[in-house]
């Protein structure tokens, strides 16, 4: 075998084993944190600087930009998050995928096999499926630095050829050919992580004086750069298809790289010999895959610093270069996993139904904090209009659930454990449906009291600031306790239940006192009761949610699709 067939083999089977590793480790990560990590991309998402935290935080745990971004479109296309939410989020992204690049850094070449072992046997021997994931992390680390091992070992020999050392040559005098051989290389690997590594295997090899790098830092940071570029092109490719607020998050994307790139170019002698001062001392062939990794960081850091203040312009540049509506946004309130073709088989149908139900759940949360926001909020009129696209929507969503769960008991083909099943999925839903009507009365009464020009006094909007809480945690636990089968939330659920009743009974009395002491309008009073008791009845439908639980009823996953046999012959 001649020498370049070698170090071609070799490149090309370190990069598969690189990759192999990466994207193990990533979904692997997703299974054992995704619910988390998706958790605190909802709720840290408040302002453009929680926005990038929660973006950089996740992607740093996940290992891979593309799946938070897969995530933060999910959430724009389903209108659970705003487009200048989910731009900050990409942001903060950028900074958390160069997380690899530091990770690329360590010399553990020494631990991998061990490592390897170890997440082999934790996969192997695990009975929990956390401890399978866990191992499988483990496990494909281990794999992405074998890989990482194998290409270094085959590019030594490079950094003798006299064609690479021409071609560096012509890279370390033309910054922005090195940008088009880091889009390019990125482009056909599909992957930033893994052309970065190539990057910093490659710098790592000692040029003719044997302690420096055969391409050096100022060589290798416009490489870097073309990486960063390419990898925004797979995203633009990505949202082919997508809705429009997908894209523009895309484009957004390929904009905070691309002029971070443009900008950067032009300083490439001031940010090596920055990243130099940040990083370890020593050999330069030693150093600079941490060195490369600090550039990498440095890069993203000064671009987030750079836009993060500037969300809103770059709201307006994509909207301008994305322009319109998409042709029907309502799609997303359209069920996205019934199939009437399963109907036929009740375990996969149930599993349908219980997909579509957590999908709901989402959006009854959006519309009871729409509720909150319309009556307590700073933009009332602007939040009482939105509430009410939602909820007729939401509405509309809910009533096709309960009419294919209504069509499956129809078919006659359920056992008592399938019946028992469907029946507590049906009451899931109803309940879900009445809170959602239970805000719709709400809404009137905010909408009366905006039109009328009245408004809540600070210790009732306080009041209702706190009711509003009670529901949200109730409404999560009892979705939690069925999603989970866990009776023990049912408990929790019914004491919560019992703090808004007495809340209920607390703040009616505090209001009358207000308006005895003229500090609250009298006329208020039936609208201020009127929205205890329909809070209160919510508090009610989220009981009626729990207590699902407490009669063996949950939403079904994957793995007792395959286990309901053994759970029918149990119920029969």
């Amino acid at each position: 075998m001649s020498e370049t067939t070698r170090v071609l083999f070799g490149l090309i089977g370190g990069l598969a084993l690189f990759l192999f590793g990466m994207n193990s480790m990533s979904d692997a990560l997703q299974k054992a944190a995704g619910e988390k990590m998706r958790k605190i991309l909802e709720f840290l998402t408040k302002n453009p600087v929680m926005g990038a935290l929660a973006g950089m935080l996740v992607t740093a745990v996940l290992q891979s930009s593309s799946a938070t971004t897969v995530m933060v479109i999910g959430f724009v296309s389903a209108g659970l998050m705003s487009l200048p939410q989910a731009i900050s989020v990409i942001f903060g992204a950028n900074i958390g995928t160069t997380m690899t690049a530091q990770l690329m850094a360590f010399k553990i070449s020494d631990y991998i096999y061990p490592i390897i072992f170890i997440g082999f046997l934790m996969n192997f021997v695990g009975k929990k499926e956390r401890m399978k994931n866990i191992g499988m992390v483990i496990f494909s680390f281990g794999l992405l630095f074998e890989g990482i091992e194998i290409m270094g070992s085959v590019m030594k020999p490079l950094a003798g050829s006299p064609f690479f050392i021409s071609l560096i040559e012509k890279v370390s005098s033309a910054p922005i050919l090195g940008v088009l051989v880091g889009a390019g290389m990125t482009l056909v690997v599909q992957s930033s992580s893994a052309t970065i590594a190539v990057l910093q295997n490659f710098a790592s090899q000692a040029g003719p004086d044997g302690v420096s790098s055969v391409i050096g830092l100022a060589g290798a940071i416009p490489i870097l750069l073309g990486d960063n570029i390419g990898t925004t092109i797979t995203a633009l490719l990505a949202s082919i298809g997508q809705s429009k607020n997908a894209k523009r998050t895309a484009l957004a994307h390929s904009i905070f790289n691309i002029s971070g790139s443009f900008v950067f170019i032009w300083f490439i002698p001031l940010v090596a010999k920055f990243v130099q001062f940040i990083s370890p001392k020593g050999n330069e062939v030693d150093v600079i895959s941490r060195q490369i990794a600090n550039a990498h960081t440095t890069f993203n850091i000064v671009c987030t610093l750079i836009w993060l203040p500037l969300v809103p312009l770059m709201v307006k540049i994509v909207m301008a270069i994305i322009r319109g509506k998409d042709k029907a946004e309502s799609e997303i309130f359209q069920p996205q996993f019934l199939d009437d073709k399963v109907l036929s088989q009740p375990i996969p149908a149930l599993y349908l139904v219980s997909q579509e139900l957590m999908r709901c759940a989402d959006y009854v949360s959006v519309t009871l904090g729409l509720a909150q926001e319309a009556l307590t909020g700073a933009e009332p009129t602007a939040a009482n209009q939105k509430f009410k696209e939602m909820h007729e929507s939401v509405d509309q969503l809910l009533d096709q659930v309960t009419s294919y769960i209504m069509r499956l008991f129809a078919g006659g083909n359920l056992t008592e454990y399938q019946s028992e099943q469907t029946a507590g999925l049906l009451s899931v839903a109803n309940n879900m449906e009445r809170i959602t009507e239970r805000c719709g009365e709400i809404s009137k009464v905010t909408s009366g009291m905006l039109e009328a020009g009245k408004s809540l006094s600070a210790d009732a909007a306080e009041e209702m600031q706190h009711c509003f809480e009670l529901l949200h945690r109730l409404f999560d636990q009892s979705i939690g306790a069925i999603r989970d089968g866990n009776e023990d939330i049912v408990m929790q659920v019914a004491k919560d239940k019992n703090k808004m009743r007495k809340a209920k009974k607390q703040f009616n009395k505090a209001h009358l006192a207000r308006v005895k002491e003229q500090i609250c309008d009298p006329s208020m009073t039936v609208d201020f009761t009127g929205i205890l008791y329909n809070m209160d009845r919510i508090a009610d439908n989220c009981v009626g949610i729990a207590e699902e639980a407490m009669d063996r009823v949950k939403f079904i996953n994957l793995e007792e699709m395959q286990m309901e046999p053994q759970q029918e012959s149990t119920a029969l």
